[in-house]
């Protein structure tokens, strides 16, 4: 009698966690996420990190919604409209003083090109458009959280002016990213995608931690 030996399903999230890891901690500890998140900066200074993430949340939102979720089958269990960032991104800025950001914050060299990045990208392909996906809204479900809860501490800020941090549709934060992780899992992706989305999952940390830099500077 012989045995049949069963593949493990492949762990698509830890394969991108792991092959960023580097890329993410660098970025993470960049000085002014960690000046920001201490309480040595402003609410000003939150503020015009929020405005240049507003620019960037436009550009990441108007690609995945131009994307063609049929060519990656199960794509559409990820792109879930309830994290879609950018009208809670306004009311904050409309909230913090800066209603006419896009006059008041016009974008940094680093923002510019983050969004020039995104604005390039194919929407018929949507492994690329996932990474930055996956990068950005992961985030925000999850060091996301604890800097809105510093902003508030440290800075004084306002339920209504940190509304970009608050899913109100998602029930659970925790078991919200682990669905999206299991989602992740489902993909049935070839080498060569799967390679595609851990090279843009490091473009987009590199382009993270160069803004990061750029409101430092």
């Amino acid at each position: 009698m012989t045995s049949t030996l069963i593949a493990a399903p492949f762990d698509l999230a830890g394969h991108i966690r792991a092959s960023s890891q580097s890329q993410h901690t660098s970025t993470e500890n960049r000085s002014f996420i960690t000046e920001l998140m201490g309480g040595s900066l402003s609410l000003a200074a939150y503020t015009q990190y929020l405005a240049q993430y507003a620019w960037i949340y436009e550009a990441l939102e108007d690609l995945i919604g131009r994307v063609d979720v049929s060519t990656v089958p199960g794509l559409d269990a990820l792109f879930d409209p309830r994290l879609v960032r950018m009208n809670a991104i306004e009311a904050d800025l409309v909230a913090l003083g800066a209603a006419h950001w896009r006059d008041i914050y016009p974008p940094l060299a680093a923002t510019a090109e983050y969004v020039e990045h995104l604005r390039g990208l194919d929407a018929s392909d949507g492994v690329q458009a996932l990474a930055h996906h996956y990068t950005r809204y992961l985030g925000d479900l999850s060091g996301g959280q604890a800097i809105a809860s510093l902003v508030a501490r440290h800075y004084g800020a306002a339920p209504e002016q940190l509304r970009f941090f608050r899913f109100e549709q998602i029930e659970s934060v925790v078991r919200y990213k682990r669905a999206y992780r299991e989602n992740l899992n489902r993909l049935d992706l070839t080498d060569e995608q799967v390679r595609l989305l851990v090279a843009e999952v490091d473009a987009s940390f590199s382009f993270n931690g160069a803004l990061f830099d750029a409101l430092a500077a």
